[in-house]
């Protein structure tokens, strides 16, 4: 085997266990095994936590992690486990968690006189019912099962969840996870008569920034601005990246002035924000797009158009400005 020639001894100081980058991919093979260093902690074993685990619905792979007590299940948003589907009362059933003695809990399934009721393992519940692990709770279109799971199992689901509804680079929710969402919102809006606004942003002169500084200064920016975004929302609250610099939020139970007042919010404190690049600070501005649910909005597509409608008069205004959409009367 013809090896390359070794690198200066002060060119590796971080890791001397590292493999060796000159060293031929296909040598990979032949070469040491790593010895890993273990802790006595690697090797005790992790406590178990009570969860639910979304099997179908709109929620789909998320985790719901049991408190002792009561756990409220409904469409309400300040229930401890919410599910926005149409078909779920807004205060559904109940999942207490009895704990009894060390490492010994009992969990109690009630239906709290639904709509459409609550089914466990496909037969209705009328009466609080003691549950197993595997059981599995039908509520609306949902369905949820219970496990006890580790910390690297919760991670592991989690994981998966965020891959597969997150966008890497801003935190914020995925195109498909959040047009999913927006429309099953926008659904329960008009079912239940109750207000929903949507903002359209996009990021002014962006391709500029790419141009200009790189690829890794528009990254900081992108990055940048879904943390103000995260810092601006309430709990109910949602917003996604569908396109390369244009996002959008989901408000639900919020009228056209709310929105625009948190719209102007966002502005201001993005205009404000300094994004640290390795040539010095660098100041971006956005404009945004303001629609309420109307009456003629037959679904989530027509509400979003109207208020991409208002993103663009913004930017024929001169950007750096919140439009509020025009009445389609």
């Amino acid at each position: 085997m013809t090896l390359m020639p070794q690198p200066p001894q002060d060119a590796w100081p971080e890791d001397p266990d590292a493999p060796d980058p000159t060293v031929p991919l296909h040598s990979w093979g032949d070469m040491e095994t790593a010895l890993r260093k273990r802790r006595l902690e690697d090797s005790r074993p992790q406590p178990s936590e009570w969860a639910l685990v979304v099997y179908a619905g709109a929620n789909l792979g998320r985790v719901f992690p049991l408190q002792p007590g009561e756990n409220i299940v409904g469409r309400s948003p300040q229930v401890g486990i919410a599910l926005l589907d149409e078909e779920v009362s807004r205060v559904h059933s109940c999942v207490r968690m009895d704990v009894v003695g060390p490492g010994l809990t009992r969990i109690y399934l009630e239906d709290l006189q639904s709509t459409n009721g609550t089914f466990l393992n496909g037969l209705p519940v009328t009466t609080p019912h003691l549950l197993t692990a595997g059981d599995r709770i039908a509520i609306g279109s949902h369905v949820l099962k219970l496990v006890a799971m580790d910390a690297l199992e919760r991670a592991f689901h989690e994981t998966l969840l965020d891959q597969s509804t997150k966008d890497p680079l801003t935190g914020l929710g995925n195109r498909g996870a959040t047009l999913a969402e927006l429309q099953s919102r926008f659904d329960l809006s008009r079912r239940h008569d109750r207000p929903i606004s949507v903002v359209m942003c996009d990021l002014d002169h962006f391709k500029q920034v790419n141009d200009q500084y790189g690829h890794g200064a528009g990254d900081i920016v992108l990055a940048g601005f879904g943390e103000r975004v995260r810092q601006s929302l309430r709990g109910s609250d949602l917003a996604g990246r569908i396109g390369g610099e244009e996002f959008v939020l989901v408000l639900p139970e919020t009228d056209l002035e709310g929105a625009e007042l948190l719209a102007e919010r966002l502005r201001v404190s993005l205009s404000e924000t300094a994004h640290p690049l390795p040539t010095g600070s660098l100041h971006v501005t956005c404009s945004l797009g303001v629609a309420q649910r109307a009456a003629e909005d037959k679904d989530a597509g027509r509400l979003l158009a109207r208020a991409d409608e208002a993103l663009y008069d913004a930017k024929r205004q001169g950007r750096n400005r919140v439009v509020v959409a025009r009445s389609t009367r």
